[in-house]
């Protein structure tokens, strides 16, 4: 799962990078899979729209969005992940470093937001969600994906500070003046034997604290139980996608992963 924060007060003294999946790391091919389809997620509604990606890390989906939105900005805290962007995209499309918790954007700027795989890590999640508000103009829209703390194999991020279930995520965006929308995705497999064996070893794994806690350290864990790897490229695939299920009310164990859209009222 990929994580690349947008702020954390004092972030300055942590390289976010270690745990954050960036151009070239090693993962599995549902990994890469998923990483592609958070944007395709995005696809439709970012058309012709003025868009930030907080959080964007080494930038895999911005060239993704810039194809299909009327303006792209990328940001993020951590300054190696940015140049790492930089590099790819040169001058084409705007990177700034930022704060999560206070953009620095003048209201009204932008018509979407994304904030992909990194709420977690902010110490005031609820501070970003206003400023997601302040920055969006009349039905604007923040598009949050995150890991599934309900899942039974769900392993917390290091530097992480508090994950989302689907309904904390729904009451946290209501609260701040969102009308919420909730998707599930990437079922969590137990089909086979195979499955059954992967996911008791993974939840043996969380309990004993045997998973490494950077990506590196986890690249001879992955090989070991899911084989080939593939690295991640400077930006997604078009054509990968994933079905989402609507939530409703109640916990959701059953998804990897929780999209949530919430409309500026």
């Amino acid at each position: 799962m990929t994580h690349h924060p947008a702020a954390d007060p004092g972030g300055d003294r942590v390289d976010y990078s270690t745990v954050t999946e960036h151009t070239g790391n090693l993962v599995t091919r549902e990994a890469w899979e998923s990483m592609c389809s958070r944007y395709r997620f995005a696809g439709e509604l970012v058309r012709g729209k003025r868009v930030l990606e907080v959080a964007c890390g080494s930038g895999q989906g911005l060239g993704y969005l810039a194809r299909r939105a009327k303006l792209v900005v990328g940001g993020d805290l951590t300054p190696n992940l940015l140049a790492r962007a930089r590099r790819h995209y040169q001058s084409s499309i705007r990177l700034v470093r930022l704060d999560g918790h206070a953009l620095p954007f003048p209201g009204g700027a932008f018509d979407v937001l994304l904030l992909y795989e990194a709420i977690y890590y902010l110490r005031d999640p609820v501070a970003f969600l206003a400023e997601a508000h302040r920055l969006l103009g009349p039905g604007g829209q923040l598009l949050i994906c995150s890991a599934n703390p309900e899942r039974p194999d769900f392993n917390p991020s290091p530097f992480s500070h508090t994950y989302y279930s689907g309904d904390a995520l729904r009451d946290a965006l209501e609260g701040e003046g969102f009308a919420v929308e909730l998707w599930g995705a990437y079922p969590v497999r137990s089909r086979t034997l195979r499955d059954r064996l992967v996911m008791l070893a993974r939840q043996a794994a969380v309990r004993l604290r045997l998973i490494p806690k950077t990506m590196d350290g986890k690249v001879w864990l992955k090989r070991l139980v899911y084989g080939r790897l593939v690295p991640i490229k400077p930006e997604v695939d078009e054509g990968v996608a994933t079905a989402t299920v609507s939530l409703p009310a109640g916990p959701a164990p059953g998804f990897q992963v929780i999209y949530a859209i919430g409309r500026k009222r």
